[in-house]
């Protein structure tokens, strides 16, 4: 009878576990969506492509290697045990049973494959943060040779330093779904790409005003939005990892609750902030206000609860649309706010655990904070700066202007409106 409920239990955490997984990989489409709506209607083939490619290669990278650095071994330490190879592993009947037996309340019930799939949408998340930060002006095989470097090393070496088990964790740094290890990585890397890029022609005046560059479709935005609202649920409650017992499945519930309320809140405060601040209700603040929210929360969606998460979510929508007023005055041009989302924002989840987790100290948050920061973009620096060296990353003024879908692509995304750039 034991033997059963262990197989009962290793099926349902490991079908639990690819769910939770095929929801993370939807928000790609999430992301696609939001990008492709925020960009002028002549940027929009090349940047679908880059978020469909960007899939793909982050899938074949952390295939040969990124999981391998990430999990491959090295307790509290700095480098990986190894670089190369497939880590990815099933175990058998005969070994599932012999652990539980060893080990009944601390044993992990699922598939090693199924942990791959899960962790392999998450550097994909990571990755489609840079493309909208960068859209409208850099080469797309710039773009993806750097998605090469970044999901197949950058990425992994820092997760390895926090869910890998290094010297991160060791120090007690926490971040349960990744506001650092995901969302602040993907955008201190896409930080170090748009400093080198510099903005787009025209949204800076020379007298240091800022012109906006209205994207091209609202409602494609808007259903960005809504997809990756629910991946999140996905990101956050397939971090629990266990969902076959009542415990598990409690925590569960607590975190799709907990990560839903400060979605919400999010939004309502960007939507309240942009009408005091400019007078209207802006629905790109609004969007970019419910993904501050969940950005705010996933590093501990489960020990607070609702109405902490709701502040919290809150707290983290209004700090987007400072942030995104900020780096405009800054000149630091990013046409979908992807550095002030998952950045600015990321930093605050973080430092947000220690209003609600017992267990999170000061002093390990900003370890882990200024760690992750200065390694990813510090890194990205680098092989944006060979990139640029080698090959160039920025299109011509003459192809910027005309729109990248015609020099990169060479199509047009809604080809009846062609002429109406």
């Amino acid at each position: 009878m034991e033997s059963d409920i262990i197989h009962i239990k290793y099926a349902l955490d490991t079908f639990y576990f690819l769910v939770c997984g095929a929801l993370v990989m939807w928000m790609a489409a999430g992301f696609t969506m939001l990008e492709s709506g925020l960009v002028r209607a002549k940027n929009t083939v090349e940047i679908l492509t880059k978020n469909v490619a960007l899939y793909s290669v982050s899938c074949v990278m952390y295939l040969i290697m990124g999981y391998t650095i990430m999990y491959g071994g090295s307790e509290g330490g700095f480098l990986p045990d190894s670089w190369f190879g497939n880590s990815i592993a099933n175990e058998s009947a005969d070994a599932v049973l012999a652990g539980a037996a060893a080990d009944p309340d601390d044993y992990t019930y699922y598939s090693g494959a199924s942990d791959f799939f899960f962790q392999v949408v998450f550097v994909a998340t990571a990755m489609s943060i840079v493309s909208g930060a960068v859209a409208e002006r850099m080469k797309l095989w710039a773009f993806l040779a750097f998605a090469v470097v970044m999901t197949g090393v950058i990425y992994p070496l820092q997760g390895m330093w926090k869910w890998g088990g290094g010297f991160l964790d060791a120090q007690g740094f926490l971040d349960f779904a990744g506001s650092g290890v995901v969302h602040m990585t993907g955008a201190a890397a896409a930080l170090a790409g748009v400093l080198l890029l510099g903005p787009r022609k025209g949204k800076y005046g020379a007298d240091g005003s800022v012109n906006a560059i209205p994207g091209a479709n609202m409602p494609l935005a808007a259903l960005g939005m809504f997809v990756l609202w629910v991946g999140w649920f996905g990101f956050n409650g397939g971090s629990e990892l266990k969902v076959s017992d009542i415990g598990e499945a409690n925590a569960v519930a607590d975190i799709f609750v907990n990560t839903n309320a400060a979605a919400a809140a999010g939004l309502i405060a960007a939507l309240v902030c942009a009408r005091l601040l400019f007078g209207k209700a802006d629905l790109t603040m609004a969007i970019n206000g419910a993904l501050a929210g969940l950005v705010a929360i996933t590093a501990e969606p489960l020990t607070p609860g609702p109405i902490w998460s709701t502040v919290i979510g809150a707290i983290g929508g209004v700090i987007v649309v400072f942030s995104v007023v900020t780096l405009d005055k800054l000149h630091i041009d990013d046409p979908v706010g992807a550095i002030s989302v998952h950045g600015v924002v990321g930093i605050w989840g973080l430092l947000a655990v220690c209003i609600t987790n017992s267990d999170a100290t000061l002093g390990a948050q900003l370890l882990g904070i200024a760690v992750i920061f200065v390694w990813v973009f510090v890194a990205s620096l680098i092989v944006w700066l060979i990139l640029k060296a080698v090959f160039g990353i920025r299109v011509s003024e003459e192809d910027e202007y005309e729109g990248v879908d015609s020099s990169e692509c060479g199509m047009e995304a809604y080809p009846e409106f062609a002429s109406m750039k």
